[in-house]
């Protein structure tokens, strides 16, 4: 089913960042990897909560095992428009290990909190199915045109 979502436009470079790493990472071949990947980032910040101030989207990988995002709630908010981190800290639940850490950057960082906490809620919603394409009446060909062609070619 395709999601009628839209990433608004204030998100869309940091999000489409984020859908690549995040999608480049699951391979099904080897599902730890991602997994992995996602835990050494965390660790890697907590060690240093400020490290990826500018990288939303590796901050948004970095935390997006540690926070629980009421997505069903927060898609009543309007987000067309940028919100205030108050509108979305609401329908955010951080994981006891990553408090402090969650805390650090909410208190030195928050606008990049708040953006990768909407690059998490809108990639959970996220449908990467492609788009069945319309009928395009001028496209259409006549199929006798293609009758004198070899089947078995």
């Amino acid at each position: 089913m395709q999601s009628e979502k839209k990433v608004p436009d204030y998100l869309a470079d940091d999000f489409s960042l984020y859908l690549e790493n995040m999608d480049s990472l699951a391979d099904p071949e080897n599902p730890e990897l991602l997994a992995n990947y996602l835990s050494n980032l965390f660790e890697q910040l907590k060690q240093m909560p400020l490290l990826f101030s500018g990288m939303i989207d590796q901050l948004a990988m970095a935390i997006s095992t540690k926070v629980r995002i009421d997505s069903k709630n927060l898609a009543k908010v309007e987000l067309n428009d940028e919100p205030a981190w108050g509108d979305i800290k609401p329908f955010v639940g951080v994981h006891n290990d990553a408090r402090a850490c969650i805390t650090e950057i909410m208190a030195d960082a928050e606008q990049d909190l708040k953006t990768a906490i909407l690059l998490i809620h809108f990639y959970n919603s996220y449908d990467a199915t492609p788009m069945a394409a319309e009928d395009d009446e001028n496209d259409s060909f006549d199929d006798d045109e293609f009758n004198d062609y070899d089947e078995n070619y």
